[in-house]
Protein backbone atom coordinates (compact mmCIF):
# COMPACT_ATOMS: atom_id res chain seq x y z
CA UNK A 1 0.00 0.00 0.00
CA UNK A 2 1.52 3.45 -0.84
CA UNK A 3 1.00 6.76 1.09
CA UNK A 4 -0.42 9.06 -0.34
CA UNK A 5 0.24 12.03 2.13
CA UNK A 6 3.04 14.31 1.10
CA UNK A 7 5.32 15.88 3.31
CA UNK A 8 3.49 19.09 3.79
CA UNK A 9 0.43 17.48 4.77
CA UNK A 10 2.06 15.49 7.20
CA UNK A 11 3.55 18.85 8.94
CA UNK A 12 0.58 21.56 8.48
CA UNK A 13 -0.83 20.06 11.84
CA UNK A 14 2.28 20.55 13.48
CA UNK A 15 2.48 24.17 11.97
CA UNK A 16 -0.97 24.76 12.69
CA UNK A 17 -0.85 23.86 16.03
CA UNK A 18 2.47 25.85 16.50
CA UNK A 19 1.04 28.96 15.25
CA UNK A 20 -1.84 28.20 17.52
CA UNK A 21 0.19 28.06 20.46
CA UNK A 22 2.14 31.75 19.35
CA UNK A 23 -1.46 33.65 19.37
CA UNK A 24 -2.99 32.15 22.26
CA UNK A 25 0.42 33.32 24.29
CA UNK A 26 0.15 36.32 22.32
CA UNK A 27 -3.31 36.81 23.51
CA UNK A 28 -3.04 35.80 27.17
CA UNK A 29 0.51 38.42 26.99
CA UNK A 30 -1.59 41.29 25.79
CA UNK A 31 -4.83 40.44 28.01
CA UNK A 32 -2.41 40.03 30.87
CA UNK A 33 -0.80 43.32 30.13
CA UNK A 34 -4.06 44.94 29.80
CA UNK A 35 -5.14 43.57 33.36
CA UNK A 36 -2.43 44.77 35.21
CA UNK A 37 -3.11 48.07 33.84
CA UNK A 38 -6.93 47.73 34.84
CA UNK A 39 -5.67 47.10 38.74
CA UNK A 40 -3.77 50.42 38.61
CA UNK A 41 -6.55 52.11 37.28
CA UNK A 42 -8.37 52.35 40.42
CA UNK A 43 -5.24 53.93 42.70
CA UNK A 44 -4.66 56.57 39.95
CA UNK A 45 -8.33 57.54 39.99
CA UNK A 46 -7.87 57.47 43.66
CA UNK A 47 -4.70 59.39 43.34
CA UNK A 48 -6.14 62.05 41.04
CA UNK A 49 -9.20 62.87 42.65
CA UNK A 50 -7.02 63.23 46.14
CA UNK A 51 -5.20 65.91 44.24
CA UNK A 52 -8.41 67.57 43.17
CA UNK A 53 -9.51 67.92 47.12
CA UNK A 54 -6.01 69.03 48.11
CA UNK A 55 -6.45 71.30 45.37
CA UNK A 56 -10.02 72.70 46.49
CA UNK A 57 -9.00 73.13 49.88
CA UNK A 58 -6.15 74.90 49.08
CA UNK A 59 -8.39 77.64 46.47
CA UNK A 60 -10.30 77.84 49.33
CA UNK A 61 -7.56 78.42 52.20
CA UNK A 62 -5.93 81.14 49.86
CA UNK A 63 -9.19 82.94 49.17
CA UNK A 64 -10.10 82.69 53.03
CA UNK A 65 -6.57 84.17 53.78
CA UNK A 66 -6.49 87.12 51.10
CA UNK A 67 -9.83 88.28 52.08
CA UNK A 68 -9.37 88.54 55.79
CA UNK A 69 -5.88 89.99 55.31
CA UNK A 70 -7.32 92.87 52.86
CA UNK A 71 -10.48 93.39 55.20
CA UNK A 72 -7.69 93.81 58.18
CA UNK A 73 -5.84 96.15 56.32
CA UNK A 74 -9.37 97.92 55.23
CA UNK A 75 -10.41 98.22 58.99
CA UNK A 76 -6.84 99.67 60.23
CA UNK A 77 -8.31 102.82 58.69
CA UNK A 78 -4.98 103.34 56.64
CA UNK A 79 -6.08 102.17 53.08
CA UNK A 80 -8.47 104.20 51.69
CA UNK A 81 -12.26 102.35 51.76
CA UNK A 82 -14.45 102.10 48.85
CA UNK A 83 -17.25 103.99 49.43
CA UNK A 84 -21.06 103.52 49.88
CA UNK A 85 -22.76 103.74 46.59
CA UNK A 86 -20.04 102.15 44.92
CA UNK A 87 -20.15 99.12 47.61
CA UNK A 88 -23.68 98.61 46.24
CA UNK A 89 -23.10 98.44 43.34
CA UNK A 90 -19.69 96.42 43.38
CA UNK A 91 -21.40 94.08 45.13
CA UNK A 92 -24.17 93.33 42.72
CA UNK A 93 -21.40 93.36 40.10
CA UNK A 94 -19.82 90.75 41.85
CA UNK A 95 -22.52 88.63 42.61
CA UNK A 96 -23.81 88.87 38.89
CA UNK A 97 -19.93 87.85 37.76
CA UNK A 98 -20.10 84.96 40.14
CA UNK A 99 -23.60 84.21 39.14
CA UNK A 100 -22.59 84.28 35.28
CA UNK A 101 -19.25 82.23 36.07
CA UNK A 102 -21.28 79.34 38.11
CA UNK A 103 -23.73 78.94 35.20
CA UNK A 104 -20.95 78.77 32.67
CA UNK A 105 -19.12 76.11 35.03
CA UNK A 106 -21.92 73.92 35.50
CA UNK A 107 -22.69 74.29 31.77
CA UNK A 108 -18.78 73.12 31.15
CA UNK A 109 -19.58 70.31 33.19
CA UNK A 110 -22.47 68.87 32.05
CA UNK A 111 -20.48 68.88 28.40
CA UNK A 112 -17.48 67.47 29.64
CA UNK A 113 -19.71 64.75 31.11
CA UNK A 114 -21.73 64.49 27.83
CA UNK A 115 -18.04 64.10 25.64
CA UNK A 116 -16.75 61.41 28.13
CA UNK A 117 -20.49 59.57 27.85
CA UNK A 118 -20.20 59.70 24.14
CA UNK A 119 -16.43 58.72 23.73
CA UNK A 120 -17.33 55.87 25.71
CA UNK A 121 -20.36 54.50 23.76
CA UNK A 122 -17.89 55.16 20.53
CA UNK A 123 -15.62 52.33 22.55
CA UNK A 124 -18.64 50.02 22.79
CA UNK A 125 -19.53 50.81 19.73
CA UNK A 126 -15.77 50.34 18.18
CA UNK A 127 -15.58 46.77 20.54
CA UNK A 128 -18.94 45.58 18.38
CA UNK A 129 -17.42 46.57 14.87
CA UNK A 130 -13.99 44.64 15.77
CA UNK A 131 -15.93 41.49 16.96
CA UNK A 132 -17.96 42.06 13.59
CA UNK A 133 -15.01 41.99 11.54
CA UNK A 134 -13.34 39.43 13.60
CA UNK A 135 -16.46 37.10 12.72
CA UNK A 136 -16.43 38.37 8.96
CA UNK A 137 -12.64 37.42 9.22
CA UNK A 138 -12.90 34.42 10.47
CA UNK A 139 -15.71 32.96 8.39
CA UNK A 140 -13.50 34.21 5.41
CA UNK A 141 -10.62 32.28 5.99
CA UNK A 142 -12.80 29.43 6.83
CA UNK A 143 -14.25 29.70 3.62
CA UNK A 144 -10.97 29.69 1.79
CA UNK A 145 -9.19 27.09 4.06
CA UNK A 146 -12.27 24.97 2.67
CA UNK A 147 -11.28 25.89 -0.72
CA UNK A 148 -7.91 25.48 -0.66
CA UNK A 149 -8.79 22.25 0.89
CA UNK A 150 -10.74 20.73 -1.87
CA UNK A 151 -8.58 22.13 -4.23
CA UNK A 152 -5.36 20.10 -2.74
CA UNK A 153 -7.11 17.19 -1.97
CA UNK A 154 -8.09 17.44 -5.77
CA UNK A 155 -4.82 17.88 -6.98
CA UNK A 156 -3.08 14.88 -4.49
CA UNK A 157 -5.94 12.79 -6.27
CA UNK A 158 -5.30 13.51 -10.19
CA UNK A 159 -1.34 12.59 -9.59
Amino acid sequence: MVDNKSKDDITTPTRSTEAANLYDTVRQNYIRIVDEFTKAQPQYTQSVSNLQLDYIAATKNTIQNMVSAQKMLASNGNVPIVTAPYTGEFVKQSNEITENIVNAVRINNQLTVNAINAAAENFRTLNRTIESVTEFNTSTANVWNSFLTVQRQQFIHKQ
